[in-house]
């Protein structure tokens, strides 16, 4: 017990180190995009907003859906870092459960865990609200991505956002937001 104690104490420690959105308790269940449907989610969203992450170091960050095969969606992250380099990484994504296909399932790198990967909300063509969050025990990590067709989004779209959030009692303080200046990142368009 006190060997899990110490992993507990240590794996807690890092991701507070990173700026990992990091709370006690278990995983909130917030309700998901009623109907999704991932054909009309496919193509590019910009990461407007998001909780910090120890995974994502960059800006001007954005996300592309393609279909991989039936059921299954094909994921390409990408960002800009301070040294004028693109990180990208790319992986896949599937509904975990046919019967709630707006809770998906995010993997990256063989044999590795999946991440949850849930839409909150959409209109397909303007916004994208998504949650993911793992437990580990006595605590949980939180992950949420704010996300628009256009490097831009409406203040009001954000707050209506922000709004479903903190109804299901995330906390919406630590959302950061992300850079999508033309210029700045006129290196993610070449």
């Amino acid at each position: 017990m006190k060997a899990m104690q110490v992993i507990t104490l240590t794996l807690l420690s890092v991701l507070a180190a990173s700026a990992q959105v990091v709370n006690f308790g278990k995983c909130p269940q917030p309700a998901v995009q009623a109907d999704f449907d991932a054909s009309r989610y496919l193509g590019k969203w910009y990461e407007i907003k998001k909780l910090p992450t120890f995974f994502q170091k960059g800006e001007c960050s954005t996300a592309t859906y393609s279909l991989k095969s039936p059921g299954v969606v094909g994921v390409l992250n990408s960002e800009l870092l301070d040294d004028g380099t693109i990180n990208s990484i790319t992986g896949s994504a599937k509904a975990k459960d046919p019967a709630e296909p707006a809770k998906l399932e995010v993997t990256f790198f063989e044999g590795s865990p999946p991440g949850s990967y849930w839409v909150l909300s959409t209109d397909y063509e303007g916004h994208s609200l998504v949650y993911g969050c793992t437990d580990f025990g006595l605590f949980h990590a939180e992950f949420s991505w704010i996300l628009s067709r256009k490097p831009t989004l409406s203040e009001e779209t954000v707050e209506e956002l922000n709004s479903i959030l903190s109804s299901a009692g995330i906390s919406v303080d630590k959302l950061v937001p992300t850079i999508q200046d033309e210029t700045y990142c006129s290196a993610m368009n070449q």
